[in-house]
């Protein structure tokens, strides 16, 4: 199992949020792009442009957030959050 955290935050409140499951055998970056997708698809959004801070900073924690910067429209909120919160491991 491979579950994502998504939520939308504005003035540091939380305005959204909602977990999505990627069950679907691939590889972790699939995945990974996958639970973007369906978050997005959700919150009704473009998919975000990931940025080498982006990359740097989930290749670290499992976590990044996506701002106005990586958007390619604007948005009326500050940064969606995305957490990795489970995930299955090949030595599991």
């Amino acid at each position: 199992m491979f579950k994502v955290w998504g939520k939308i935050i504005k003035e540091n409140h939380l305005e959204r949020d909602t977990t999505v499951e990627v069950t679907e055998p691939m590889s972790r970056t699939q995945k990974v792009y996958k639970a973007l997708e369906l978050i997005c698809n959700e919150f009704d959004l473009a998919v975000p442009v990931w940025l080498e801070s982006n990359q740097n900073e989930f290749i670290k924690h499992a976590k990044t957030r996506f701002r106005d910067v990586n958007f390619m429209e604007e948005i009326e909120f500050d940064y969606l959050d995305f957490q990795v919160i489970d995930e299955d491991h090949p030595w599991e």
